[in-house]
């Protein structure tokens, strides 16, 4: 098993298509798809099912996401260690700060300058990674503090709630739905829809399950996307409507109107990851999270 194997596994789970997964690692395709069975060969199961028209995650898959994603950052850990020791640098602390898709990273950034002037022999590596990989990076303490969203039965790990964010929907001017105020589970249901993939933000998939079932509406998710960008351009294309979080909204995308989705269950916890006993960095980045959270 090699770096390689474990970059396509990611890749092609968040793309759910070989083609993409492909160009946003700069390889060819043969050499993602033959990477994706080494990987699997060495584990003895598939992970993923593969028709002409679509690629999903197997059980097997989907068990091992979180792990694969760990390990890479334990990955990137080992070589800026590595190379810390190299320049003669190793006696500094590294804490690494993962932020998942979505989250209020403006608040991130407002907040690493304070926290590095207080810790200014702490290395901060921030890392972009999904909150069900967060999860299993904290619980193993390769990442010392994650920003991700609430999920139900977590263990071994300490959160803080950040914020409260509604679900938002992301609808052409030209629908009949665009002269809304606000959208009901009921009035969005058996519409296309596109929203993020369950497997890189479970918590947030299964809250607006949620809403729809006790909206007594069908959710009928027709596409996903890693980044509100890409789910704001299928929905110009005339794809459906996208539904987002309004924190991850920084602008108003050209063409498109944004309306809060009301009812029971239509908001998410935005929470801070932390282990059971967190660094001194790690507790001072808590703490300016949440109060800058309520600046």
């Amino acid at each position: 098993m090699d770096r390689m194997e474990l970059e396509a596994f990611v890749a092609v789970a968040e793309e759910l298509h070989f083609g993409r997964a492909a160009a946003r690692l700069h390889r060819g395709q043969p050499t993602v798809s033959e990477a994706v069975r080494r990987l699997e060969g060495s584990l003895g199961g598939r992970l993923f099912h593969r028709t002409s028209r679509r690629v999903s995650l197997t059980e097997l898959g989907e068990a091992l996401l979180p792990d694969a994603h760990a390990a890479l950052t334990q990955l990137r850990r080992f070589q800026q260690r590595g190379r810390a020791l190299a320049s003669g640098e190793g006696h500094l602390t590294t804490l690494v700060v993962a932020h998942a898709e979505y989250t209020c990273y403006h608040l991130l950034l407002r907040c690493l300058p304070r926290l590095r002037e207080r810790f200014p022999d702490v290395t901060i590596v921030p890392e972009p990674m999904p909150t069900t990989a967060q999860l299993a990076a904290v619980r193993a303490e390769t990442i010392g503090l994650g920003i991700g969203w609430a999920t139900d039965g977590v263990t071994g790990v300490r959160t803080r709630v950040l914020s409260t964010e509604r679900f938002m929907a992301l609808v052409p001017e030209a629908h009949p739905l665009a002269g809304h105020e606000e959208l009901s589970a009921a009035e969005l249901s058996t519409t296309d829809l596109l929203t993020w993939p369950h497997q890189i933000n479970s918590g947030l998939c299964d809250r607006l399950l949620s809403a729809f079932r006790i909206g007594g509406a069908d959710l009928r998710i027709i596409r996903t996307a890693d980044s509100v960008h890409g789910i704001a351009a299928h929905v110009a294309a005339g794809a459906g409507i996208g539904i987002t979080v309004e924190s991850a909204l920084d602008h108003q995308p050209p063409g498109l109107r944004i309306i809060p989705l009301t009812g029971p269950s239509t908001t998410a916890d935005q929470v801070i990851l932390t282990p059971p006993t967190p660094s001194d960095a790690a507790t001072a980045l808590r703490d300016l999270l949440l109060a800058a959270s309520e600046e």
